[in-house]
């Protein structure tokens, strides 16, 4: 049956999300950024709480996936804590200046991650060569590509997810941005066989007094009384497509 992994950004997703059936987590934290390491405290208590897979992501900031060497020694450290709580695998992406899987610093990452399984996240759109970078980090080793194919949302992107499906001598194809439950059984018909979604929703502050005027966020438009969290019932409606096609089958 395709797996559904669901994108948490905090413990209290992470809960709901297991709760309403997802097989898999990524953990990330800052979600405008498009996800960054979570916290230690975050790591910590997640560990406790979350009994299926989780994979948190190693990104020091937002932008784009070209690091420097204080970055990089920063993503080591983090490989070595999650590694060391005990994850069972992670995500993570890195390219060079000219837009190609940096082989090199992949390699450091999978000494780092040994015995975990490694997802390469969709730094892997932002690549020059898709063929190239698929028989590059088969040969790395990495567990999983998380990939929209290199489209603005994986539903554009199908007819390149279905050819590196078919191409793929190691690593799982796992379609991501723009997953949800309307389009969901388009990736199930192509056989795309892990699927990465958000499933969120927005949801408002619990707080009543709201300071007029004065802003945390460099964003002036920026509204700071709502937060995202996981929609554990569009979770449940989404697992509930996934096996009703395996039943169908």
């Amino acid at each position: 049956m395709p797996l559904l992994e669901i994108c948490c950004y905090g413990i209290d997703c992470a809960v709901t999300a297991q709760l309403a059936g997802a097989d898999r987590l990524e953990l990330c934290s800052a979600p405008k950024e498009g996800g960054l390491t979570p916290s230690a405290g975050v790591l910590r208590k997640v560990k406790e709480r979350v009994s299926i897979p989780v994979h948190p992501i190693i990104r020091p900031r937002g932008g784009d996936f070209c690091y420097t060497d204080a970055e990089f020694e920063t993503m080591l450290e983090d490989i070595a804590f999650v590694r060391e709580l005990g994850y069972p695998g992670l995500v993570i992406g890195m390219l060079d200046g000219e837009g190609h899987v940096d082989v090199s610093r992949m390699k450091r990452v999978m000494e780092q991650a040994k015995g975990m399984a490694v997802t390469f996240h969709r730094a892997f759109d932002m690549c020059h060569n898709p063929h190239q970078a698929l028989e590059q980090l088969t040969d790395l080793g990495v567990a999983r590509i998380l990939t929209s194919g290199q489209q603005q949302n994986a539903e554009l992107g199908l007819s390149l997810l279905r050819e590196l499906k078919q191409h793929s001598r190691a690593p799982i194809i796992m379609a991501g941005a723009g997953v949800r439950l309307s389009n969901l059984k388009k990736f199930v018909d192509q056989g795309i066989d892990e699927m990465h979604s958000s499933a969120g929703q927005t949801v408002p502050s619990p707080m009543r007094y709201r300071k007029a005027g004065v802003s945390m966020s460099a964003d002036a438009e920026a509204d700071e009384f709502n937060r995202y969290c996981v929609d554990g019932d569009v979770v449940a409606a989404m697992k509930a497509v996934l096996v009703a096609g395996k039943t169908a089958a």
